[in-house]
């Protein structure tokens, strides 16, 4: 049976171990289209463009990466509509945790969480 996602599943679901062996080996490179794909998730699920790359990208170097940190924790907002909206487990705090991280320089455990979270998303929903 095929289940229908707003995202196709596999698209959305990503290895997060291989997410993290191929930021680290690109020297990040991989982190850039990691967080692409992310946004582009998220747009789906949330049925809108809230997410833009290229806006992310240029403001992030434009503001020094404040609005790097800002957008995490816009994407941990993001990511609790998705699960209120689809009835799945909240993570109450999400939005905090990413910005935190962020702000502390651990970008990429903040993209490993949320991605750990939009991976969820696929379970809970062949669960709902």
């Amino acid at each position: 049976m095929i289940k229908e996602y707003p995202y196709p599943e596999y698209e959305g679901r990503r290895s997060i171990g291989l997410g993290i062996l191929l930021t680290l080996i690109t020297c990040g490179i991989y982190g850039l289209y990691w967080q692409y794909k992310q946004m582009e998730i998220l747009n789906a699920w949330l049925g809108s463009n809230e997410f833009s790359f290229w806006k992310w990208f240029f403001l992030s170097i434009i503001t020094c990466g404040i609005y790097a940190i800002y957008n995490e924790y816009k994407m941990g907002q993001s990511i609790n509509t998705v699960q209120s909206k689809n009835n799945f487990f909240v993570t109450s705090n999400l939005s905090i945790i990413c910005l935190l991280l962020t702000l502390f320089g651990l970008g990429l455990v903040t993209t490993a969480i949320q991605q750990h979270h939009i991976n969820n998303f696929y379970t809970e929903r062949a669960n709902v």
